[in-house]
């Protein structure tokens, strides 16, 4: 007897034809059938749903159908099968989307690895309809809704350990619409850690071609008000006030407060609007709202919900109908702050303070690097221009900011000369928006040399006392200067090396060179030794016409202080293949950077974060330590974090996680 891992609920009513697309992804799993139980419930469907069910059933022993009269709503068919459901985690699939064949194997793997209890498998769209797309930027073994965007996407089409949802007693209320979202939030604020598969295409969302959508179908606000009020519910019963609800309430606010207010609210009749929602409304903001969730929205939000504060039903109902016009209105420059202005801006009688209409940080930069040239005396000089949008250029100064993200030097700031440039789409108001900066690299830190590290270059704009700051991004040319040696006053040569992030954003490499992708060493695997533990293998293929010319290749640890080891990689020229091997052990913990330098003048080849190299562990001196690679640390090449293992933290989460298995 195999162990049933998954059950798959399916929630149908006049699911035809999408339903055996559904259906049919499901049965296909990699996972394999005797791991998976597919529960189908057809809520009293009139168009051959039933029967269409009934036919795959026979056809696939995996398949259990539940016949039911209709209930108006998909939350009751999920709760008929949530009580039958006897796998180890629950996934919810919708009878209009599918799956990719291999999705509920990864899922399940990646809960299984890393202990957590709710997998994110990465959406597709199919037709245009809208999925999320934030949280599936990278893979997440392990994270939390503090500190990814899981928590964006409440759709409950999602892997939940079986185990949690009983803990909880959780099941969906029985409402028509919005009634995924308190049964997802209420999951992930209790779950032990969230994991997202980003690498694989798992559940791909569309609309019937009918139209009939339980979603789309109840888009009233009369359809919404119990499902938000049981969020906003939700999130206060688990979570104590401070700036942790705040974050999450703040996602509440703006997609299920004040969104719908804007598009949903004038569909309603006057007198529902007065006597239910709008109370309803005003309660929520009574109870829920804080002063730091309001300063992170957008004007229009911050002005609504000011209103609804101070109980200004008609103002309320004056800015929604006139949204549209006002939101064409200009801005308004005092005290080097720009307001939006707004015709209840400043007005005494409405009450709204200065802040719901400042935009000043909501402005964007406009700006352009038009060239990059090293001079002959070493400096970096570079020109464009830059300005504020919305902000005349007046008084303009702009000056150059270099940050150093990977070592603990301060921030150097160099002025730009600033001058008139034509071109620009309003050439009268953004006259003076050109700009020179001149970078002098052996002099920059305050008459100092520019320290050892990673540098990012930044832009300060400002005009009218007005400033905002932006990233550097690729000068126009499509050119960055070559790599140079810059000699200090001491004597000691430092290497220079301009480069772009896989962002397009402009830095500066000072002390070590850049690894690039344009070499002829391509690493194909990355793992960690069987036997030699603490020991990191890096293979890859030589390939091009340079390849041959290499005569030696060096696998390389570096952290930012300069520390480094390094060893000789074995060259089989006849396969075009290098193998290296570096034990990490008795390195300083913090973070180390890898590369494989070659010998002038070939550059350093990047050695990339690839899937699969995980955690490993060793002991040194007696005490255990661990290596694991920190895909966010780097954006070129991979980077190791070691660290001394906490052998009773380690314990006790392990102590834990088997009590919680255990009331499971």
């Amino acid at each position: 007897m195999h162990q049933l891992r998954v059950s798959v609920i399916v929630p149908a009513y006049n699911a035809m034809p999408e339903l055996t697309d559904c259906i049919t992804s499901a049965m296909e799993q990699t996972i394999g059938p005797d791991r998976l139980e597919i529960i189908a419930v057809n809520d009293g469907s009139t168009d051959g749903t039933g029967k269409e069910l009934d036919r795959l059933a026979a056809l696939h022993p995996s398949l259990r159908v539940i016949h039911q009269e209709n209930s108006g709503t998909a939350a009751i068919p999920r709760n008929v099968a949530l009580d039958v459901a006897r796998g180890d985690y629950v996934f919810f699939l919708d009878s209009d989307d599918y799956l990719g064949p291999d999705a509920l194997r990864r899922m399940v793997a990646m809960a299984d690895e890393n202990n957590t209890d709710i997998v994110l498998g990465k959406m597709v769209s199919v037709g245009g309809r809208a999925v999320p797309t934030a949280v599936f930027k990278n893979s997440q073994p392990r994270t939390d809704i503090f500190s990814s965007a899981a928590y964006s996407t409440l759709g409950c089409w999602k892997l939940f350990r079986r185990s949690l949802l009983e803990r909880l007693n959780l099941r969906f209320p029985p409402f028509r619409n919005t009634e995924d979202k308190p049964f997802t939030a209420a999951a992930y604020l209790n779950a032990n850690g969230v994991s997202v598969v980003a690498d694989y295409d798992c559940y791909y969302h569309r609309d019937r071609a009918n139209g009939n959508n339980l979603t789309l179908t109840a888009q009233n606000l009369s359809h919404r008000i119990q499902g938000t009020r049981l969020c906003f519910e939700t999130v206060a019963r688990y979570l104590e006030p401070g700036p942790r609800r705040d974050q999450i309430m703040r996602r509440h606010v703006e997609w299920e407060l004040c969104g719908p207010l804007w598009w949903l609210l004038l569909r309603e009749s006057d007198e529902e609007i007065r006597e239910r929602i709008y109370p309803e409304i005003r309660d929520w903001v009574e109870n829920w709202v804080t002063d730091p969730i309001i300063e992170k929205l957008e004007p229009r939000d911050r002005l609504l919900l000011h209103l609804l504060r101070a109980d200004r039903f008609e103002e309320v109902m004056t800015v929604i109908r006139n949204a549209k016009e006002d939101a064409e209105r200009g801005h308004v420059i005092d005290g080097g702050r720009v307001y939006w202005e707004h015709p209840l801006f400043r007005d005494t009688a409405a009450g709204v303070p200065d802040s719901a209409f400042d935009v000043t940080g909501r402005l964007p930069v406009r700006h352009r690097i038009e060239s990059a040239d090293r001079q002959e005396d070493g400096v970096l000089r570079l020109t464009g221009h830059a300005y504020i949008e919305n902000v005349a250029s007046l008084d303009a100064a702009t000056e150059l900011v270099l940050r150093c993200h990977d070592a603990n030097h301060p921030e150097v700031r160099i002025p730009a000369q600033v001058h008139a440039v034509a071109g620009l789409p309003d050439d009268e108001r953004y006259a003076n928006a050109g700009f020179v900066a001149d970078i002098a690299l052996s002099t920059a830190a305050a008459g100092a040399p520019l320290g050892r590290g990673r540098w990012n270059l930044f832009l300060d704009v400002r005009a009218q006392g007005v400033g905002r700051t932006v990233r550097l991004k690729r000068p126009e040319t499509e050119r960055t200067p070559q790599q140079w040696i810059m000699t200090t006053a001491s004597g000691n040569p430092t290497t220079i090396t301009p480069y772009m992030t896989k962002w397009g954003n402009f830095s500066l490499d000072v002390g070590q060179e850049v690894p690039r992708d344009d070499t002829p060493c391509q690493v194909t695997e990355t793992s960690w030794h069987r036997s030699r533990k603490g020991t990191l293998v890096v293979a890859g293929t030589l390939a091009g016409e340079d390849a041959q010319d290499i005569g030696a290749l060096r696998l390389r640890v570096e952290n930012a202080t300069g520390d480094r080891r390094e060893v000789p990689a074995s060259l089989d020229r006849a396969a075009g293949r290098f193998t290296a091997e570096l034990p990490v052990k008795g390195l300083r913990p913090g973070r180390w950077t890898v590369t494989l330098p070659g010998p002038s003048p070939f550059p350093v080849a990047a050695v990339p974060h690839l899937t699969g190299l995980g955690r490993t562990r060793w002991f040194h001196i007696a005490r255990p330590y661990a290596a694991r690679p920190v895909k966010e640390a780097s954006e070129t090449t991979l980077v190791m974090e070691i660290h001394a293992v906490d052998v009773p933290r380690v314990v006790l989460r392990k102590l834990r996680g088997v009590a919680r298995r255990g009331r499971g």
